[in-house]
């Protein structure tokens, strides 16, 4: 059976995804900065290993774990929803070394055993804040905009050995924790200028009514990005995501 590698497993896309590749059949490697087996039943092709993509050790030791993969799904990632003038240097650095260099941090790691074998598909989600300027998340989407570089510039690179690198760009996901993971390290509510703002950002972050993408969404472009050879480099995942793409390709 083929095996996968996701990180960032314990809720949102990243249990949906794995959840998805056990129903159909793979070997699943589920990652987690602190592991429970509750959340996704127990399976013979399921195993959940502890990591923190942040941790060189931690790396080295959950992809020794993990054994041969054949698709590697860089979801972990986190956002704080702060004004750029009042986003903390320990805050943009976390979100920097989580999401842009816990990622390379992956890919360097499972890479020679791709390009040895000349085979294998890496897929990294990254955020559609990356395709159209907004307030407040201006250093998450940095640090997302950098591993959409990578991923563009690795997908070259890798090509000539039979390695596929893909991007999975999801929108908007009130349904997930993403949100609330941000919320207690948001700055500005108190500052007369930045607040109005913040109510109204925070308030669209957790609307439901509009389009929006759903977990289900996100696995399933990371699902024909990892099985179908001629899915695109980049897919939009979830209808607001997928709106805000067809906008930002309009413009060239």
């Amino acid at each position: 059976m083929p095996a996968i590698l996701i990180t960032g497993c314990s809720s949102g896309f990243g249990l949906e995804t794995a959840r998805l590749f056990l129903d159909r059949g793979w070997d699943v490697a589920a990652t987690m900065r602190t592991p429970d087996p509750k959340i996704i039943p127990a399976s013979e092709r399921l195993r959940i290993l502890q990591l923190d993509v942040t941790d060189p050790a931690s790396v080295a030791r959950s992809v020794a774990e993990a054994g041969p993969i054949d698709v590697l799904v860089n979801n972990a990632g986190f956002g704080v929803p702060s004004p750029v003038e009042l986003t903390e240097p320990n805050m943009a650095r976390a979100m920097f070394e989580t999401n842009t260099l816990g990622t390379l941090a992956m890919i360097q790691a499972v890479l020679p055993s791709f390009r040895e074998r000349r085979s294998g598909v890496i897929i990294n989600v990254s955020s559609s804040t990356t395709l159209k300027s907004q307030p407040m998340v201006g250093v998450y989407r940095a640090s997302k905009a950098a591993v959409n570089s990578i991923t563009e510039t690795l997908a070259v690179e890798v090509r000539e050995f039979g390695v596929r690198a893909h991007l999975v760009i999801p929108g908007s996901a009130p349904e997930t924790r993403f949100g609330d993971n941000g919320m207690p390290h948001l700055l500005g509510r108190d500052n007369a200028d930045y607040a109005p703002t913040i109510e109204r950002i925070v308030a669209h972050m957790r609307n439901q009514s509009g389009p929006i993408t759903h977990p289900s969404d996100v696995a399933a472009a990371i699902w024909r990005c990892a099985t179908d050879p001629a899915s695109p480099f980049r897919l939009a995942a979830g209808r607001d995501s997928e709106a805000l793409m067809a906008e930002a390709d309009g413009l060239f």
